[in-house]
Parts: C-alpha cells; sequence; structure tokens
C-alpha cells in the first residue's frame, strides 16, 4: 500500500507543511493488460512497467505486442510476456488461463481494456458486429475477470481496473450498444469493489471521455466524441493514482468536466438527460 507522511519545510521564513503520497511499488507482481496492442492498454503496460511490475499483454496483433514487449524489457528491466489471442471468441478467457498456466504465469494484476465502439441508429447495424461487441465488451470481460479474480483476491496487493467510459453514465443514442455495454462494465466493476473490499486488492472502474486512441478509427469518426481530448498518460496516470490512495474509490471519471458532466446527468430527469445525450451524439 501507499504510504504517507508529513515533511516539514522553510521557504522564504514560512513554515510549510507538506504531504507526500508515495506510489504503489508494483516490483514482484504480474500485471496481465488486455487490449494491450494500442492507446490505454499500451500505456498501462508502460506504467505498470515503470512501477516494477512484469507484465502479460494480450491482443490480436502480435507483432505490436512484441514490439512493445521489447520496448518495456529494455527501458525498464521487467519482463514482458506476449499472448496474441482474440478475447472477442468466446473461448477466449479459458484459453487465456490454459496459456498463463502452461508457462507457469500467475497474476496479481488485471486490466480488462479490450473493447471497441460503434456509432449509429441501431435499427441498421450489422447484428454480426453488434454481437462481437458485446461479446468483447461484456462477457469477455466478465469470463476473464472471473477467470483471474480468485488468483487477485488471494494474492491481495494488485488491482482489478476495468475501463468503462463516460457513455456509462446516460443512455447514448446512435452509440445505444456500445454505451449499454459501458454501463454493464461500471455497475459491474462498483459491486466487485464492495464484494472484495476486505481483500487488499483495489477494484476501480475507469469511464475515459474522449481519448487520443484508435478508437475513433474504429467508430469511424470523431464526431463520436464528446468535449476535450485527453492522451492515454493523462488517463493512465490518474487509474493509477487512485489506486495509490489508502482507499481505492470503486470508479473514477477521467477529466474534470468529464466528471462534472457525469455528476450532473445524474441530477437530471431521465427523459432530459436522454434528449440532451441525443442532441450531442445525434
Amino acid at each position: 500500500m501507499p504510504s504517507r507522511y508529513l515533511s516539514v519545510g522553510i521557504d522564504n521564513n514560512a513554515v510549510t507543511v507538506y504531504i507526500d503520497i508515495m506510489t504503489r511499488n508494483h516490483r514482484g507482481t504480474t500485471a496481465l493488460i488486455t487490449g494491450a496492442s494500442a492507446g490505454l492498454g499500451s500505456e498501462f503496460a508502460r506504467q505498470f512497467a515503470a512501477r516494477g511490475a512484469d507484465v502479460v499483454l494480450v491482443a490480436r496483433r502480435e507483432e505490436r505486442l512484441r514490439d512493445l514487449a521489447a520496448s518495456l524489457e529494455s527501458g525498464y528491466n521487467v519482463t514482458a510476456t506476449v499472448i496474441g489471442l482474440d478475447l472477442a471468441r468466446p473461448d477466449a478467457a479459458a484459453e487465456l488461463r490454459r496459456e498463463l498456466q502452461a508457462r507457469g504465469l500467475s497474476v496479481d494484476t488485471l486490466v480488462n481494456n479490450a473493447g471497441f465502439g460503434m456509432k449509429g441508429d441501431f435499427v441498421e447495424a450489422d447484428p454480426a458486429r453488434i454481437a462481437e461487441m458485446v461479446q468483447l465488451n461484456v462477457s469477455s470481460l466478465v469470463a476473464i475477470t472471473r477467470e483471474f479474480l480468485p488468483d487477485l483476491v488471494r494474492a491481495g496487493r494488485g488491482a482489478l481496473v476495468n475501463i468503462a467510459s463516460t457513455a456509462a453514465y446516460q443512455p447514448c443514442p446512435s452509440m445505444a450498444v456500445y454505451g449499454a455495454t459501458k454501463a454493464f462494465v461500471l455497475s459491474f466493476t462498483e459491486a466487485l469493489a464492495y464484494e472484495t473490499r476486505e481483500s487488499g486488492l483495489g477494484v476501480l472502474a475507469v469511464s475515459p471521455g474522449a481519448t487520443r486512441t484508435e478508437f475513433f478509427d474504429v467508430v469511424g469518426g470523431e464526431d463520436a466524441s464528446v468535449g476535450r481530448f485527453q492522451t492515454p498518460e493523462q488517463v493512465v496516470s490518474l487509474a493509477l493514482r487512485e489506486l495509490d490512495r489508502r482507499s481505492t474509490p470503486p470508479s473514477v471519471v477521467s477529466g474534470r468536466m468529464n466528471a462534472i458532466t457525469a455528476k450532473l446527468v445524474g441530477f437530471m430527469p431521465r427523459r432530459t438527460a436522454l434528449a440532451v445525450s441525443g442532441r450531442v451524439l445525434g
């Protein structure tokens, strides 16, 4: 756990009290990160490696993972394991577990980052693509969490981080299924935070707003974004700061205006929130 201490400094004849919060040291632990080939996933890998954690990198694009693994091993003197796997397959969670067992690996931290979005009216959406999104964003996330949560709880020194979205806080016309999948992730993760509250495991749902990743390439353009863009480094740094706290909150929204908006939506009548969201996303 992080430690806090007080120190006293003298600046221009004034006595100042500083409160320092030391970051959690992850050396000797292993972090499993899905969707690690780009964006938030690769940034989570970098920041955990910078704190001394070995990392297991999972995504479909194995060549990208190998490049990232080489960079992390040379830059941070950690072990980076690459597993090329399509997590949208129904059997992906069990296969991932088998692969780690075959390599003799156990994990202390799990970051469920893999996911994608779609934009457009539901009535016109490709049914196969919808099913793939629900599988990856919800079903695989739940299955992977179930596979590894017992290990995380027993270790009691790492974290479970699930990536939700600001889309989780209101209905999202033109992104109806995506918003619903992220609302599920938010609710699911907050419930797990309560269930595991005595274990020492940090459990956190992270809700980014618009972030400079490949997400909008998949969606089809930045017209699906709301608010000012953040960088992956900003989002991941916030997540790790929250995990460093003595009492980790169950969820956090990245970006001050995003957090304010999410709170305001909670006070709106549902019909009003829907109308506002429809105008913004339409």
